[in-house]
């Protein structure tokens, strides 16, 4: 590359990344407004209008810039050439990259170069002439960083005037930058970023039940932890967590839901679609989400109304409208008990008491 172009990416990085300050500005070339209008010179901000601050304007040095002003983008399409923005957006110091496609290069013999918005609101450098040529016997290139681990990963080639962008393997997080740049002495612009791997901290704690898992301080990615309930308890959530790739279980912890006692004595209930009476149910009671079928008297008619209600963690009250049978009707009167009458068949409008 020769030194022009040299002094050219010097300048377009330095006007990026270091303080405006004189001594780290380059001074404003003379016979440099010939080739292109360079604003207005300066030192301070107070050196120019309200809108406008003292930047480092590249060849012109430091000058009167408004740092919102945005240069041409995007460029007219090339059959020779690619360009695109290695900055967030197209305005004043933006850096742009324009790289020659397969089999072509620029007559400094490298395939890409990198231009800067200047402060007239046009790309420095010259327009790209990408033209056949015979490829150098020795790329020029920064050295890519070294991952003991295997867990970054690189997209591009290190090749001097262009970028490079990193990433994480899942289960690791990246520590540092996304995208490096090399520069023309050979040397990327900031350190190479590295990737720490992700752990899941110990799962929660269930009461009235158990973490099926080894006991660690930390859990690695892909690894699973299963629950289980104590007896008489019946697990409400995720049975097995497994560690996601960010450091977090995959599943909040489950609840142990208790049983719930049958609040009907003298009176069949239906449970899973069969009428039982409660004392032939294992231990008068149902589990956590079961649903249990109540049987109360119509008002006016001789006949009965089925009313559900649904277990929830050793609550089941029952209907308002049921009443439990007193002793000598369930001895002496068996089949006059509401849950052994006849069902109302009231109309498809009609509502249960």
């Amino acid at each position: 590359m020769d030194s022009a172009l040299l002094l050219l990416s010097f300048w377009a990085l330095a006007a990026t990344v270091a303080p405006q300050t004189p001594e780290s500005c380059p001074e404003r070339l003379v016979g440099e407004e010939r080739k292109r209008t360079c604003p207005k010179p300066c030192k301070v901000d107070k050196d120019c209008g309200s809108k406008r601050q003292c930047l480092c304007d590249g060849q012109c040095g430091l000058s009167c810039v408004a740092p919102g002003r945005t240069c041409p983008w995007p460029l007219t399409p090339s059959a020779a050439w690619e360009a695109r923005l290695l900055s967030p957006t197209h305005s004043f110091s933006a850096l742009l990259e324009v790289r020659c496609k397969s089999g072509l290069s620029l007559p400094s013999g490298l395939d890409a170069t990198i231009r800067r918005c200047q402060g007239d609101r046009q790309w420095s450098g010259e327009e790209p002439t990408c033209a056949g040529a015979t490829p150098p016997t020795a790329a020029l290139t920064c050295p890519l960083p070294e991952d003991a681990d295997g867990n970054i990963r690189i997209e591009g080639d290190g090749a001097v005037g262009t970028a490079i962008r990193y990433s994480c393997l899942p289960g690791s997080r990246l520590l540092g930058i996304s995208e490096n740049f090399c520069q023309d002495d050979r040397r990327w612009q900031h350190p190479h970023p590295a990737c720490r791997k992700l752990y899941c901290t110990p799962p929660s704690e269930v009461a009235q039940g158990y973490v099926v898992a080894v006991q660690k301080t930390e859990y690695e990615v892909g690894f699973e932890v299963h629950y289980l309930c104590k007896k008489n308890f019946r697990l409400d959530g995720a049975q097995k967590v497994t560690c996601l790739s960010n450091g977090s279980w995959s599943a909040a912890p489950p609840s142990c839901r208790a049983r719930c006692l049958i609040p009907a004595h003298r009176s069949r209930v239906m449970i899973d679609g069969v009428k039982r009476w409660p004392l032939d149910v294992t231990d008068a009671m149902v589990a956590h989400g079961q649903q249990v079928t109540f049987y109360c008297k119509h008002p006016q008619l001789p006949c009965s109304l089925a009313t559900s209600h649904t277990c929830h963690d050793g609550q089941l009250p029952p209907p308002a409208c049921y009443l439990e049978p007193t002793w000598l009707q369930y001895k002496l009167f068996p089949h006059r008990l509401v849950s052994e009458i006849p069902a109302c068949h009231l109309p498809a409008n009609a509502t249960a008491v």
